[in-house]
């Protein structure tokens, strides 16, 4: 299943193909695949080039790590996303090595996740991140150091069918897709003054 972005402006297929959806296959990801998901994120830019990431990851086949990733998410999101060939949890580290707060470290890991989720759509797969999850119990169940935090949880897998969702969340993702208007985010001069060349 496909689920193109509208866009208003001709963009890469990449960023018209990506999206989060729920309903994932039964194919695995393969070794090599998987490997430059986090390649991919590995290369994400970041403030002094501190690369503030970790990846915590199971497969699937993984039982034993892939219940406990799953464990940290809340009811809703793991009544779909067992169903992903990989689950995931984004950490950042929070304090720097002089033990000062990294006030850029969640926007790095946001980065290298995008960067991530691009190299998945070039690969066939898709990433679904979720604020959904119990970063607490992330930190104590993978014993995350106290300057690290967990960010995000994420499901990595083949497209699916969605008629194995339920009725709502089917109906969820074969919605169209929609995006705040470019004049509600793009500013220059005064706040809530909409850039001239997006209002063409």
């Amino acid at each position: 299943m496909k689920n193109p972005a509208p866009a208003e402006t001709p963009l890469h297929d990449l960023i018209i193909h990506r999206w989060s959806p729920r309903a994932f296959g039964d194919k695995a990801v393969s070794p090599a695949i998987l490997k430059g998901l986090f390649e991919a994120a590995r290369w994400a830019p970041s403030s002094s080039n501190s690369q503030p990431w970790v990846y915590i990851v199971a497969t699937r086949d993984d039982k034993e790590n892939f219940d406990k990733v799953l464990s940290t998410m809340v009811e809703f999101n793991q009544g779909w996303a067992r169903n992903a060939a990989v689950l995931a949890i984004s950490v950042a580290q929070i304090k720097n090595k002089e033990g000062k707060p990294n006030t850029y470290a969640f926007h790095d890991v946001g980065s290298a996740s995008a960067q991530l989720s691009f190299q998945a759509v070039a690969d066939g797969l898709y990433v679904h991140q979720m604020a959904g999850f119990d970063a607490n119990k992330a930190r104590e169940v993978f014993h995350i150091p106290e300057d690290w935090q967990a960010v995000a949880a994420i499901a990595i897998g083949y497209p699916g069918d969605p008629n194995s969702l339920p009725d709502k969340l089917k109906e969820r993702e074969l919605a169209p897709r929609s995006r705040k208007k470019l004049a509600d985010f793009v500013m220059t001069g005064d706040w809530g003054h909409p850039s001239s060349f997006v209002q063409k």
